[in-house]
């Protein structure tokens, strides 16, 4: 019964052998340790913790033979674990590719926030609309700078002079050397200082997405900067959808210490994997297997990802609802058939904008014209039922 005992308080120990590792990691790492200094600590914690279940593990034997053979096994397995789990910890993976290559008409924004953002200008024959349509894509860290712009170019068409850029740290955007300094705030900073570089007055947005998160706190905060907006599938406006490394299957000691420090000290995790690594591990967004986000072109999805952007937290501001309580612009929200984000998200932002309409789009083509006729002033019919159509295949 005691040796039985034993084995579970060591079984028990093993299992939490990880957690400790992971707790001296994040300690250290936040009172300012180096990445060789943190991570040394975390793998020393993991042996020792281990170490002390496998002793509780094996019962100790009488015979002085036994008690030598028992050292040894112990000590080989402490050995081969703990030979694996560094060398997974402190291997990073194979080069990723490099940086996507410059698209046709890309230019850069060096904005007096810091931040360097890549975009294409999408020019009419001639412009008739005062003006611009500034596009706002999905989720932070995924970036299509090739494929957007020529699926808006025929907005172009109808005379508007059309920009589309990545957000910083996405894409063939700059990266920042934190990764806290990412968010929703610095991303309406951001915004608000393109509006200046263009020269715009006040900006036309059509979003997607969390890309219409960001349209809504920009309204929120400059609410006489948009003559009139479209958020395609918005995403909530309360809480960002929360992305992680740990969302594709078992995590390995590697990632498992990344989404520990990034939690913890996100500078630590930049320190110990940077952008390259983290780029090549951030993923496409969830979309239906027939369906993708409204108004999204059929190329991939994303030619350009940012780890670190789509993994960090990003809150809404504070009073962002009241703000939008006071906005008068025109505002259309535009739902697809199957796009990811939820039914009630959308109704959520109708309620939450004084006036804002809502429209039930099923297909790109039926979005395009959708979005064309509310941009020119034509009147759009709106959804009014109280529930999804029938054919909504969407969360709800």
């Amino acid at each position: 019964m005691r040796s039985f005992a034993g084995m579970v308080a060591g079984a028990a120990v093993l299992a939490l052998s990880p957690v400790a590792g992971l707790a001296a990691l994040a300690g250290t790492a936040m009172v300012g340790a180096r990445p060789g200094a943190f991570t040394v600590t975390g793998l020393a914690v993991f042996a020792s913790v281990c170490y002390l279940g496998l002793l509780l593990c094996v019962p100790r034997p009488r015979a002085t033979w036994g008690r030598w053979l028992r050292a040894a096994l112990i000590l080989a397995v402490e050995v081969a674990v703990v030979w694996r789990v560094a060398d997974a910890t402190l291997t990073p993976p194979p080069a990723p590719s490099a940086t996507p290559s410059p698209v046709a008409g890309q230019h850069e924004w060096r904005l007096p926030t810091g931040s360097r953002l890549a975009y294409v200008r999408v020019a009419p024959k001639r412009v008739t609309r005062p003006e611009p349509v500034v596009f706002l894509s999905g989720a932070a860290g995924l970036a299509d700078l090739a494929a957007d712009p020529a699926f808006y170019r025929r907005l172009a068409a109808d005379g508007h002079e059309v920009y589309v850029y990545d957000r910083v740290g996405a894409g063939r955007s700059a990266r920042l050397p934190d990764p806290a300094a990412y968010g929703l705030g610095r991303d309406v900073a951001d915004l608000e200082q393109v509006r200046q570089a263009i020269g715009a007055r006040r900006l036309t947005l059509v979003a997607r997405g969390e890309g219409a998160r960001l349209a809504a706190a920009y309204l929120s905060a400059h609410p006489d900067a948009v003559s009139r907006a479209v958020l395609a599938s918005p995403a909530d406006l309360d809480r960002a959808r929360a992305a992680t490394l740990l969302d594709d299957g078992p995590p390995s000691p590697r990632m498992l210490a990344v989404h520990t420090l990034l939690r913890v000290e996100p500078a630590a995790a930049h320190a110990f994997a940077g952008d390259a690594e983290l780029d090549a591990r951030a993923a496409g967004s969830a979309v239906c297997p027939e369906g993708r986000p409204a108004g999204k072109p059929p190329q991939a999805q994303s030619d350009g990802s940012g780890g670190y952007a789509w993994l960090v937290d990003r809150p809404s501001p504070p009073g962002m609802r009241e703000g939008l309580a006071r906005v008068t612009a025109p505002v259309l929200v535009v739902k697809g058939a199957c796009d990811g984000e939820s039914w009630s998200a959308a109704t959520d932002v109708r309620r939450a904008i004084p006036g804002a309409g809502l429209v039930y789009a099923e297909g790109r083509g039926a979005y395009l014209a959708t979005l064309r006729a509310f941009l020119a002033g034509r009147a759009v019919p709106p959804y009014e039922g109280a529930t999804p159509p029938a054919g909504y295949r969407g969360p709800w």
